[in-house]
C-alpha cells in the first residue's frame, strides 16, 4: 500500500500569526507549501498565468508578469472579471500544489498554508485543518501596526473572510497566537502527535 504524507491544513484570518506558525512548522522540517506564494510564481515572468491574464486584461500584464494592483482596479471596475481571473488560476495554483505535495511524497506530514481553506472548501480534501486564532484586540493591533493599513481597509478584510468563532468551529486543531514560545511548543506537539517522529 502507498503511503501519503499526512496533509495538515493551516488558515486563519488576517493578523492571527498564520505566517509565525508556518514559519515553526518549517523549523521543525515539516514541507509547508504557501498558497500566496504559489500565486507569485504563477504571476513571474513568462510563469503560467501570465499570457491567460494577458489574453483577458492586456493592461494587468508587463515586462514584470502580473501586476496584481491592475488586477484588483479591474475587479473594482467589473466585479464579473474575479471570476474569469479564478478560471484561469485556481486550476494552475491546484497543480502547483499537487506538484508540492507529490515532491514530498516521503514526508509524514505535509502542511497547506492556504488563507481561505474554508471558502474555497478545502477542507474536503485535507486530513485536519488547524486555525490560528488571537483575541480580537491583538489581531487588530497587529493588524494595524502594519505600514499602510488603516482601519476602513482592516474592515473591508474581515468582512470578506469568515468569521474567527466559524473558523474555529470547524476545525480539528487550534492554535492561539498568544507568544512566539507558547506558539512554538503547541506546533511542536501538534508535529509529533501527527507523526513526524523526528520532531
Amino acid at each position: 500500500m502507498t503511503r501519503r504524507p499526512f496533509l495538515l491544513g493551516l488558515t486563519g484570518s488576517i493578523g492571527m500569526g498564520k505566517s509565525t506558525t508556518a514559519g515553526f512548522f518549517r523549523d521543525f522540517g515539516v514541507p509547508v507549501w504557501d498558497a500566496d506564494a504559489a500565486v507569485h510564481r504563477l504571476y513571474a515572468p513568462g510563469a503560467a498565468a501570465v499570457a491567460p491574464i494577458a489574453a483577458i486584461c492586456p493592461e494587468a500584464v508587463s515586462k514584470s508578469g502580473v501586476d496584481r494592483t491592475a488586477l484588483k482596479a479591474w475587479i473594482a471596475r467589473d466585479p464579473s472579471s474575479l471570476t474569469r481571473i479564478e478560471a484561469i488560476v485556481h486550476p494552475l495554483v491546484a497543480q502547483d500544489r499537487a506538484r508540492f505535495i507529490a515532491e514530498h511524497a516521503d514526508a509524514p506530514l505535509v502542511v497547506l498554508d492556504i488563507p481561505l481553506l474554508f471558502e474555497t472548501g478545502a477542507e474536503t480534501w485535507l486530513d485536519a485543518v488547524l486555525v490560528v486564532t488571537a483575541p480580537p484586540e491583538v489581531q487588530r493591533a497587529r493588524v494595524l501596526a502594519r505600514p499602510g493599513m488603516t482601519e476602513g481597509q482592516f474592515a473591508g478584510m474581515l468582512a470578506r473572510q469568515m468569521p474567527d468563532a466559524e473558523k474555529r468551529a470547524r476545525a480539528d486543531h487550534v492554535i492561539e497566537t498568544r507568544t512566539l514560545e507558547q506558539t512554538r511548543a503547541e506546533v511542536h506537539a501538534l508535529v509529533r502527535k501527527l507523526g513526524d517522529a523526528d520532531a
